[in-house]
């Protein structure tokens, strides 16, 4: 039991913002006889700035005081107030209201402001004013001042209590990926067809997770590596001979031989053909595979595998895109370019340039192949989410995919600034196309980029 003399102290301390960390300044005494809204609106008791906590609704959640225990102790609980991005006690979200214990992290949406709550006995109040002040104040530098000579074994060892925050805030899977591949390019030097192999892959693979951060939902990564591959297989395949045959051959997409002269008109004309109707669909089956398989699981492979929004159109869409541009790049351009320097200069030349061209062409991948699947796989999952008017969607999608692809291919031999030019407006067209696919999401709320966005 707690002495007569004996003093409670409760705080709530905004330790991270995003994953960093702030001075101990920024925490707020509670009270045992008032509750303690915090949100963006003016009127709650702790309030956040409108523009930097935007994943925070105007009022979020409630911290309220119990009746005292038996033995005197005070308690809190925190209740969320139906907040559009949830509210999240160590990590797992909250249905109503839970107990406050000492040490507890509780998050406004997944990746928002955090605050720990903290409980003391026998401390001195800190609490700033009189006992009967209506209004909360910052707390003074209660860490700082009472336990200056204090230092705990998880500060000594801050990787025992990070936690999940390891994995879902420090990116600690990239890290690991990254040193698993500077490893791999050490183990391969002199080797230099593995080493084009490891740096191709490593390059896709980071130019491939920027657009899953921006997409924002979560996808299995078995099935985004198997999209990837089965478009790889497609290419070894006799489907794209028959594509070849169709595109090529049966319609105006092949080149003139012998370098004969053609105007801009008919290279255009030649690449929609050949390139961009070509390529777009042969990219876009293993999308409609995934489609295809998903409607028949059961719930929730169905969601995880499927194509069911737009979000999924564009994760599968671009992770095909992935498999083309690498085997595509590593499996022809690559090989052809280094054999044929390396007979005129001599082999280190040759492999020289294979690793100059290999590096542009896949860094390339966010404002080339990825910007067209990807746009194709928004028009894919928009005619899954607008059924009636399904053709409609998918032929637009699939026509404006194309002529990006075939400027993109006839400007490269024309001008450089012109391929900038296509290069940017690709690109905008593909963050164009998640934006609105965030804002169309069903599961909007869920989604981990989505937070940052205005939400009421």
């Amino acid at each position: 039991m707690t002495g007569k003399n004996a003093r409670q102290n409760a705080f709530l301390r905004l330790v991270s913002v995003n994953g960093a960390a702030l001075g101990s300044e920024s925490g707020y005494s509670l009270l045992a006889n008032r509750e303690v809204v915090i949100g963006r609106d003016p009127g709650c008791q702790i309030v956040l700035d409108a523009i930097k906590y935007r994943m925070v609704s105007r009022r979020h959640a409630v911290v309220r005081p119990l009746s005292p225990s038996p033995d005197g102790h005070n308690t809190w609980v925190i209740c969320d107030l139906s907040s559009a991005n949830g509210t999240y006690l160590n990590d797992r979200q909250i249905e109503g209201c839970q107990e406050l214990h000492n040490g507890d992290r509780i998050s406004l949406a997944q990746d928002g402001p955090q605050f720990v709550f903290e409980y003391e006995v026998n401390y001195p109040a800190t609490v700033l004013g009189s006992p009967a002040a209506t209004s909360l104040a910052p707390a003074s530098k209660y860490e700082a001042d009472t336990q200056i000579d204090s230092v705990s074994f998880t500060q000594l060892f801050p990787i025992i209590s990070t936690g999940k925050d390891l994995t879902s805030k420090a990116y600690l899977v990239p890290g690991m990926l990254t040193v698993v591949f500077v490893v791999l390019m050490f183990a391969t030097v002199g080797q230099p067809q593995a080493n084009q192999i490891i740096v191709g892959t490593y390059i896709a693979s980071a130019a491939y997770y920027f657009i899953y951060r921006l997409c924002g939902k979560h996808k299995p990564w078995w099935v985004l590596v198997a999209v990837a591959l089965g478009t790889a297989l497609i290419l070894k395949s006799p489907i794209l001979d028959l594509f070849i045959y169709i595109f090529r051959e049966k319609l105006p997409g092949s080149l003139p031989r012998d370098n004969q002269p053609i105007t801009l008109t008919e290279l255009l004309v030649r690449m929609f053909f050949g390139a961009g109707l070509m390529e777009e669909l042969l990219k876009a089956l293993p999308v409609l595979a995934a489609y295809g398989i998903g409607r028949f699981l059961p719930h929730p492979w169905r969601d995880r595998v499927g194509v069911w929004e737009p979000l999924d159109g564009i994760l599968l869409g671009t992770a095909s895109a992935v498999g083309f541009t690498l085997l595509e790049t590593l499996g022809q351009y690559v090989p052809q370019i280094a054999q044929s320097v390396a007979q005129q200069s001599g082999i280190d030349a040759g492999e020289l340039v294979g690793l100059q061209l290999l590096i542009p062409r896949i860094l390339g991948l966010v404002a080339g192949h990825m910007a067209y699947s990807g746009y194709l796989g928004y028009f894919i999952g928009l005619a899954v989410l607008k059924p009636s008017k399904g053709w409609q969607i998918l032929l637009v999608g699939y026509l404006t995919a194309a002529g990006l692809h075939a400027l993109w291919n006839a400007t490269g031999a024309i001008n450089a600034l012109l391929l900038v030019i296509v290069g940017v407006v690709s690109y905008a067209f593909l963050m164009a196309a998640i934006l609105k696919a965030r804002a169309l999401s069903p599961n909007r709320s869920q989604n981990f980029a989505t937070r940052f966005l205005e939400r009421k």
